[in-house]
């Protein structure tokens, strides 16, 4: 996945990357809740503008280090676009799977689920918050924006470091710990069952020849699904057990 016509990065600029789009990561975050509370807008408003803020670095820092087209590689995926969705759909699928089996785990050993119930509270507040919610977090923010910074920046970056590069199976643990720790808002269980995600997805970005748009779907179908059938839930619309 490293262009050898790219240099590889030192420890010291690869931090100051790091750090950068953390701190605007967060301080994006912040304006949106302080105008509109913690409310469905003022968490839209948040967890939109703090990935457009960070991923608006992350392109600067690609940018200028020449490796913005491998590290964001979005073109037309090379198994063609029908085989590509399937593969983003069966992949979903897959994950959807682990989260049930996950949950079960980390019951059986304490740590309860992961608490999303919050956020879902909004989700489900009435079917323009659903759209909205699916449409900003679900297809943007979690979809486009996770898999831009996490599979693509992150995992671009870590794959030029000394000692990294070339060590893939290092690198994609490296970035599903850290995207299972970004989850920490869902409680322990949520960020052990989030990190093996990131590594599925880092694993599938590889298996798919660095090109992006697997991750993307997968991603987005994931966080649809959760939030449709969130609703669905709420609305009496599926069966209860029993």
């Amino acid at each position: 996945m490293v262009d050898n016509k790219v240099a590889t990065l030192g420890w010291g600029r690869f931090i100051l990357q790091f750090v950068t789009v953390t701190l605007v990561f967060l301080a994006a975050s912040a304006p949106a809740v302080i105008m509109f509370g913690m409310t469905s807008p003022g968490l839209l408003g948040s967890v939109a503008g703090s990935m457009a803020a960070a991923l608006l670095l992350c392109w600067f820092w690609l940018r200028k280090d020449g490796a913005l087209a491998e590290a964001w590689d979005m073109g037309r995926p090379a198994i063609g676009w029908g085989r590509t969705l399937a593969v983003g759909a069966l992949w979903a699928g897959l994950i959807i799977a682990w989260f049930q089996v996950g949950t079960l785990m980390t019951r059986q050993l304490g740590l309860g689920a992961p608490e999303v119930a919050a956020v879902l509270d909004f989700v489900t507040e009435s079917p323009a918050s659903l759209l909205l919610w699916i449409v900003v977090v679900a297809w943007f923010t979690a979809g486009l924006g996770e898999e831009l910074l996490y599979r693509g920046f992150l995992m671009d970056r870590l794959n030029r470091l000394p000692g990294l590069a070339g060590k893939m199976w290092l690198v994609i643990f490296i970035q599903a710990v850290l995207f299972g720790i970004s989850h920490g808002y869902q409680s322990l269980a949520g960020v052990l069952i989030t990190g093996v995600v990131g590594f599925g997805l880092g694993y599938l970005r590889v298996h798919s020849g660095g090109n992006l748009w697997a991750c993307v779907i997968a991603h987005a179908m994931v966080d649809t699904l959760m939030m449709g059938t969130a609703y669905a839930g709420k609305m009496g619309m599926l069966p209860v057990a029993g």
